[in-house]
């Protein structure tokens, strides 16, 4: 796994979820300066109160593994502008969502910004987050937490229902870039 890689969790539920999240998905992958290098599953998701009021309608949730040279606070920037496209309203950033994007790793740099903190805050209590981080690198280590994120996931007490979904409603893999481009010249 490449040592740049930047992780963006996404996910949606209000409106066609499999849409939106497909949409931001294809959005994030068409950033300049930038490579996608995986995209998780798909996840259907309880949603969790802790940080606002999503609803009671399910998300679906994912992670993308990024190459990136576009600074955190672009990136971050970016994110919000592809969350309002796609429908969601900015002044109501705790309730449901139409699309949700964070940015929950950015190498392994901490920021401290206003409006923005990475390693995100609150990744390490999520099973919606870890379960699609794990898939994609489970060795990537968490800078502040000094652990994998596989080991996260382990001593993970969050209860909340998550389930891979099967068949996988988005086809993911055309849209991943290999890690190494050998054209063929013949």
């Amino acid at each position: 796994m490449p040592d740049d890689s930047v992780f963006i969790g996404f996910g949606s539920n209000r409106g066609d979820r499999v849409n939106l999240c497909d949409r931001a998905v294809t959005l994030v992958s068409l950033l300049p300066n930038s490579r996608l290098l995986g995209i998780s599953s798909i996840y259907e998701t309880e949603p969790v109160n802790d940080a606002g009021t999503p609803g009671d309608g399910w998300f679906l949730n994912g992670v993308v593994q990024l190459e990136t040279n576009i600074t955190p606070q672009s990136l971050h920037a970016v994110c919000c502008e592809i969350e309002k496209a796609l429908g969601r309203d900015p002044e109501h950033r705790s309730g449901p969502r139409t699309i949700d994007l964070d940015v929950l790793f950015y190498r392994d740099w901490t920021v401290q910004d206003a409006g923005l903190t990475i390693p995100h805050p609150r990744l390490h209590l999520r099973r919606f987050v870890l379960e699609p981080l794990v898939e994609l690198a489970p060795s990537f280590f968490h800078p502040v937490l000094k652990q994998t994120v596989a080991a996260l996931l382990e001593k993970l007490e969050d209860s909340h229902r998550v389930r891979k979904m099967t068949p996988q409603p988005i086809r993911t893999t055309d849209r991943v870039l290999p890690l190494a481009s050998s054209p063929d010249h013949s």
